[in-house]
């Protein structure tokens, strides 16, 4: 697989506790200006997977990334390939439309 995938109650513990991660919407830039989790970029899945270069705003192979999307779908596509680029702290999800926590808008 490459990537570990995580309850939400999970990721809101590690970006409630944790400094030096990324959280990573891969939704359309449409999508995340609608509503996002705070403190999360957007790259579109998109992006991602039309190259295996690794996004520029993703430097760093080792550090911790939380990925999500709307359902679920995307963010595993997005993980899958993020790890075969070859990062080593993927975390996958879910999507935001069962996210009980905060959100922007």
């Amino acid at each position: 697989m490459g990537y570990k995938q995580i309850t939400q109650e999970q990721a809101k513990s590690i970006i409630d506790s944790q400094k030096n991660i990324v959280i990573l919407d891969v939704r359309t830039k449409q999508e995340f200006v609608a509503e996002h989790i705070p403190n999360s970029i957007c790259i579109p899945v998109e992006e991602i997977t039309a190259s295996d270069t690794p996004p520029k705003e993703l430097k760093d192979k080792n550090q911790m990334v939380l990925i999500y999307c709307r359902s679920g779908r995307r963010s595993k596509i997005a993980a899958r390939h993020l790890a075969d680029m070859g990062f080593k702290n993927i975390l996958e999800f879910g999507g935001i439309t069962t996210w009980p926590y905060d959100v922007e808008k």
